[in-house]
């Protein structure tokens, strides 16, 4: 299905709240990420010895339990070794409860209804910041008919445990002296980045609290706040102030799925434009080709013949957008020519070669 969408909103609607279009310094999440063993699989785990790794993970989780396997040759296909990965949420305290996600790493078949024995996960220090277990949910339907066909829905081998990880360490502070209430200065970083934009959002936070924000570049804006306030409290009150985003013109296409998203900046100079459909078919057909009569040569032969038509489609006009138009008239004259989402994305890449669209066209 093609789809083409014009926006454009209303002063009112273009308004934003701070804490929806910047990012605050320092306060983000860190991946995490674990090995572990599922178990309780029926029959859909790794075959032991295709996975060498999984039969020595098993032996040695069982040894921490005091049993001991050394001796043995495990020939189970109930367990599965995973990769195990989670996001910490910023200034998370030990007792928090986080989803992780279960991937398999070996030949298992299916993780469905197996439970994650208990998995140590790391942060990129090499610290243990949280422990996974749980039953793994994968939301997908995997079966199979004794002749060998088998169908799935889903990805039977990656699941997710929902509040499947505790979190162990404590992530509120950065080193020992570190604080977020007492952090004289803080950088808000725009998720996209706009000169305009930065400096609207210090307007608006000096409007408030003056002298507390200054636009460094279009990416960063510093504030710091009031006497009397420590960074918590203002931050709670500066994210809710609303401020009109502002963008370039661009016209994002995705020629692909034959999305076309542009933006209500866009703006294109005069230009005529006339679109039409050209159709050439070719019938290829064979006929039998004989000898003439009494003849006292020649051979009975069947001969390709190939007809070719040309139809243009008639009834076309050009229609003319004048300097300035905007998006609505854009895609107004366009949908005048009866143009589908595909034949949009060849116009629009002709007017921009033209120099009449003045955008930018991102094409994914």
């Amino acid at each position: 299905m093609s789809l083409a969408i014009g926006l454009s909103a209303g002063p009112a609607a273009a308004k934003s709240r701070i804490k929806d279009i910047v990012e605050f310094e320092g306060v983000r999440g860190n991946h995490l990420v674990g090995y572990g063993l599922v178990v309780g699989l029926a029959g859909t785990g790794d075959a032991l010895r295709n996975a060498p790794f999984t039969q020595q993970s098993l032996q040695s989780a069982l040894e921490r339990l005091g049993v001991n396997t050394r001796a043995a040759t495990p020939n189970t296909k109930d367990v599965a070794a995973v990769m195990v990965i989670a996001d910490l949420p910023p200034f998370s305290a030990p007792g928090a409860k986080i989803d992780v996600t279960v991937s398999a790493i070996g030949d298992a078949k299916s993780l469905l209804g197996g439970n994650l024995v208990m998995a140590p996960l790391y942060g990129p220090d090499g610290k243990v910041y949280a422990v996974a277990q749980g039953t793994v949910q994968t939301g997908s339907v995997s079966a199979s008919g004794a002749s060998g066909s088998t169908i799935t829905k889903g990805v039977p081998t990656a699941g997710r445990i929902a509040g499947g990880a505790s979190v162990e360490l404590d992530t509120a502070t950065n080193g020992d002296n570190f604080q977020f209430a007492s952090m004289t200065t803080l950088r808000l970083t725009l998720r996209n980045p706009d000169f305009t934009t930065a400096q609207r959002i210090a307007e608006v936070i000096n409007g408030r609290f003056p002298g507390t924000a200054q636009a460094q570049n279009p990416t960063i804006v510093a504030i710091t706040p009031p006497a009397g306030q420590n960074m918590v409290s203002f931050v709670g009150q500066m994210e809710n102030l609303t401020v009109d985003v502002d963008s370039p013109a661009k016209v994002v296409i995705d020629e692909v799925a034959g999305v076309i998203v542009m933006g209500e900046a866009v703006r294109i100079s005069t230009v005529a434009i006339q679109q039409g459909n050209l159709t050439i078919t070719v019938r290829e057909s064979s006929q039998v080709s004989q000898p003439t009569a009494f003849s006292t040569g020649g051979t009975t032969a069947i001969v390709p013949q190939s007809d070719i038509s040309v139809d243009e489609e008639k009834g076309k006009k050009f229609v003319t957008m004048k300097s300035g138009a905007s998006l609505s008239s854009l895609v107004a004259g366009l949908n005048a020519l009866g143009v589908t989402p595909r034949d949009m994305i060849s116009i629009l890449q002709s007017i921009k070669t033209a120099g009449a669209l003045q955008a930018e066209i991102q094409v994914q």
